[in-house]
């Protein structure tokens, strides 16, 4: 436990406020399954922060999350799009199709993000009987590629999907990251551009577990706890995940973690980009790089630094950055990286 790892921010510890919130609500009894007082005010806090107006709901994981959102305003016959990389076509186990029982039409993009443009012509004969019914685009805020949509970007996609009888789902297991990217708050990012569901992420930015969903479409997700109870995300002792989002809120900590990470992403491409072998293939926008590395270094860099290659065929490598990297970890990381640069030359 004591090496470095890029390879995924699910890997950090959790955040001493968050764990001590946890301890601190591990004192005498409550109701259960989210009747406590915590969670009724924690869920309140969360509502203001996206705007009002708007129903929200605590759950255990990301893929519950998704899940939900999408079972909640869709029917069996109907089709959701998705980008080619996107975590619910790629890295949730067909959990997607096997509760909705609906079918994901994933869209190739370059960068993770799907446009109006890209999705228009899957919309052909989409009224016919025998074809899955459009409507759901659902994407990811930031991206698996570590990309942002714009403010701009995002009015488009919910206009185009309102336009043609379908709701905007937003993955936010990064959204704070996202929010801190982009400068904007939740609320902007969310209920401003029309959105109609999202996730609000924290097992990645610091909490031991827990998401929350938010519907600024009641009228639509009333039965969102008894799905939620069916998909078993419905938490007993659900003051341990609204503790976590007490101390989460607080003095914006969610936004503060997401700097952080963020800033060391950064820091970590400009190190990367001073290096003549090493590639960067996406725009560093959050606390994600793809790097293309020289194939003979791969390897021998995992065996003291976690990370994950991305796309074996162009020795592409998955660099994520954590709340709690810190400058030491990158400069570490760097000049063993120069360092096998020069072992493995095949100059020598």
């Amino acid at each position: 436990m004591d090496s470095v790892s890029f390879g995924s921010d699910n890997h950090s510890g959790i955040h001493p406020q968050v764990l001590a919130a946890i301890l601190n609500a591990n004192e005498g009894f409550c109701p259960a399954y989210g009747d406590d007082p915590l969670t009724i005010k924690v869920l309140e806090q969360i509502k203001e922060l996206f705007g009002g107006n708007c129903d929200a709901w605590f759950v255990i994981t990301g893929t519950g999350a998704n899940i939900l959102c999408l079972q909640a305003i869709m029917h069996s016959y109907n089709a959701i799009f998705c980008a080619q990389s996107a975590h619910i076509n790629t890295d949730e186990c067909g959990a997607v199709q096997k509760f909705t029982q609906g079918r994901l039409k994933p869209i190739e993009t370059p960068d993770g993000k799907l446009t109006p443009k890209l999705i228009a012509p899957h919309l052909l004969g989409n009224r016919d009987q025998h074809h899955s019914q459009a409507k759901i685009i659902s994407i990811s805020q930031s991206t698996e590629f570590g990309t942002l949509y714009t403010l701009q970007e995002l009015q488009e996609l919910a206009d185009f999907a309102h336009q043609n009888d379908m709701f905007l789902h937003i993955d936010g297991a990064r959204l704070a990251n996202a929010a801190a990217a982009l400068k904007c708050s939740l609320k902007e990012m969310t209920k401003d551009i029309a959105a109609d569901i999202v996730s609000f992420g924290g097992t990645k930015n610091g909490l031991l577990c827990g998401e929350a969903i938010i519907s600024f479409r009641p009228d639509l997700t009333s039965a969102m706890r008894f799905y939620r109870k069916q998909a078993s995300q419905l938490l007993s002792k659900m003051r341990f995940i609204s503790a976590q989002y007490q101390a989460y809120l607080t003095d914006d900590l969610y936004l503060k973690n997401a700097m952080a990470a963020n800033a060391m992403a950064k820091l970590l491409a400009e190190r990367l980009q001073k290096i003549p072998e090493i590639t960067i293939t996406q725009e560093v926008a959050v606390n994600s790089l793809f790097v293309v590395l020289p194939r003979q270094i791969i390897e021998p860099l995992q065996q003291k630094y976690h990370f994950y290659t991305w796309n074996e065929e162009k020795n592409e490598v998955r660099l994520m950055c954590s709340f709690n990297t810190t400058e030491t970890h990158i400069e570490s990381f760097i000049q063993d990286l120069k360092a096998l640069l020069v072992v493995k030359s095949p100059h020598r």
